[in-house]
């Protein structure tokens, strides 16, 4: 299950998943008020609500399957807190861009400044305009879900917990980052997975802060050889019957 970050949308994993189907089961769901998916009543624009409310839809889709949940960004902080309620249904945590844990007064509140004055100028018009489908999510996201989760994300106490919880992980994580990212620096990503105490870091050269859309090949590759490591692969039976209908067997993850 893949989870995007702040103003974004599951069509974000596409080239990704492109590349992991049909060996994968993947399922890159829009989150609540962000893409076309609208926020339910009760599911507050926090961390801790979107983390349960994660877990529960990760359950449901997945059925009795092993879970792998993949996250970006913020979406790295979701899966975080999620990650308590899937029990060992959840196999394994892969973080892509998604670190921190060390709290900035006053870098978080110019991010914060900033993210408040684009939602309030944005011009959502332009998500009428045909064409424009790549920039609609940051467009239309509902206010208060992407203020709110903002706000949550860069609270003191929320971001001096994160490692705390990543410490608290009962599977094994894979960490990913780009040499070129600017938006979360690759030491940030590596703090934060040091918490882990079963991970890998693996720094991707050359990249930015969507190595999903920029290298999604090398990314997959990755992402398959890490996992197989885990023991968690599709088996070769499945890989090489690409063209058969699925038929998942106990060891095939979603």
């Amino acid at each position: 299950m893949f989870v995007h970050g702040w103003l974004l949308s599951g069509r974000l994993w596409q080239p990704l998943t492109a590349e992991l189907n049909p060996a994968w089961d993947t399922w890159s769901p829009d989150l609540p008020g962000f893409g076309a998916q609208p926020r339910p009543r009760g599911l507050q624009p926090s961390l801790a609500s979107y983390g349960r409310w994660l877990a529960k839809a990760a359950r449901e889709q997945a059925g009795d399957r092993p879970l792998v949940l993949i996250g970006h960004s913020l979406g790295g902080s979701l899966v975080v807190h999620a990650a308590p309620h899937l029990g060992p249904q959840l196999a394994a945590v892969v973080q892509v861009a998604a670190g921190g844990g060390v709290f900035q007064p006053r870098p978080f509140r110019m991010v914060r400044r900033g993210g408040a004055a684009f939602l309030r100028w944005r011009p959502g018009w332009l998500a009428q305009i045909p064409g424009t489908e790549a920039i609609r999510s940051p467009l239309l996201a509902e206010l208060r879900a992407a203020r709110g989760l903002l706000a949550s994300s860069m609270q003191r106490g929320a971001v001096q917990q994160l490692p705390a919880m990543v410490a608290q992980l009962q599977v094994p994580s894979l960490w990913v980052a780009g040499s070129r990212d600017t938006v979360m620096e690759p030491r940030y990503v590596r703090h934060l997975a040091g918490y882990s105490p079963e991970h890998q870091f693996a720094l991707l050269e050359g990249e930015g802060h969507l190595p999903m859309r920029t290298a999604p090949v090398t990314l997959a590759e990755l992402l398959n050889r890490w996992l197989n490591e885990q023991g968690i692969a599709p088996s070769r039976e499945q890989s090489q019957s690409l063209a058969s209908p699925r038929s998942w067997s106990s060891a095939n993850c979603a």
